[in-house]
């Protein structure tokens, strides 16, 4: 079986708190997460938005684009709007190769609200969920008729965070999932389970490690999402509370292959983003290997 390794370059630049980023160019962010062994890397704010830029930056690099968020807003908004907004970006992605668009909703979502505690996240209720999943799936549909695969994230702070709220997603939509055993972590779910029960649908896959003893100390009714980010909620395998080896191994059992993508937010000035690349690529190697992966560039 064959396995990439990528970066999400939020550890170099958080989008949603600014004040947590590395003042470094692209070229740098790419040349640091190339040189720990990483080949390739996620679309971040400071990338160039039409492919005549990206291709020569990336080639010099020596680095693919392995995906990339758009902010869904498909539980509040029309389809329509959303086809629209994301048609630029299935073009980019088209011109430059990357594997797939990462799908994360952020209609009603508090995940970008520092006033917002955890406990506050929108919840959907039975028949909403349904609609919901029916219209993500209908988009999804879409974006792969234009020739570009698409996978949804489950995410902290949304109205698919949780276990149950995942798998009622999962029975009525039709779309590609990209596991992330952080963000599960964090919401209380099993990690293991969820990949028993959706490993079928699983597309990519962001090896998001947490730090249990932050997430436990938390008042969900006082801190919000970017308070646990700024604590350190999240980091990189091998250094956090997750089995990353024996989350590899159940997914190569059920012959998953493809990207596990690194994705740790956190402060820079705390966390070294060179420095967390190299302990995150060096425990995935361990785990591939143990896991019977061939990592391929």
């Amino acid at each position: 079986m064959k396995a990439k390794l990528g970066m999400s370059p939020i550890a170099w630049w958080n989008d949603d708190l600014p004040e947590l980023s590395d003042d470094v160019p692209l070229e740098e962010c790419l040349r640091q997460s190339r040189s720990a062994g990483f080949t390739g890397m996620e679309q971040g704010r400071r990338f160039p938005e039409s492919a005549a830029e990206m291709m020569p930056i990336l080639k010099k690099a020596d680095v693919t684009l392995c995906g990339g968020w758009f902010s869904g807003t498909i539980v509040d908004e029309s389809i329509e709007a959303n086809q629209k907004r994301i048609q630029p970006m299935i073009d980019l992605f088209k011109a430059v190769n990357a594997p797939c668009i990462v799908y994360g909703e952020v209609g009603r979502s508090i995940q970008g609200d520092k006033s917002k505690p955890l406990a506050t996240k929108p919840k959907l209720s039975g028949d909403e969920m349904k609609s919901y999943a029916r219209r993500v799936t209908e988009f999804g549909d879409w974006v792969e008729s234009q020739g570009m695969p698409i996978v949804y994230h489950h995410h902290m702070a949304a109205v698919v965070e949780t276990e149950p709220e995942l798998d009622s997603f999962m029975h009525h939509s039709g779309i590609a999932l990209l596991f992330d055993a952080g963000h599960m972590a964090f919401a209380g779910g099993d990690v293991m389970r969820v990949i028993d029960n959706h490993h079928k649908r699983i597309k990519h896959v962001h090896t998001k490690d947490v730090r249990m003893d932050v997430i436990n100390k938390l008042d969900r009714t006082k801190q919000s999402f970017l308070d646990a980010v700024e604590l350190g909620a999240f980091t990189v395998p091998g250094d956090g509370s997750l089995d990353f080896e024996a989350i590899v191994k159940k997914l190569a059992g059920y012959g998953y292959e493809g990207w596990f993508v690194v994705e740790a937010e956190q402060d820079p000035k705390k966390a070294p983003p060179m420095k967390m690349a190299e302990i995150g690529h060096k425990e995935l190697m361990r785990v591939m290997t143990a896991a019977g992966y061939e990592v391929v560039a």
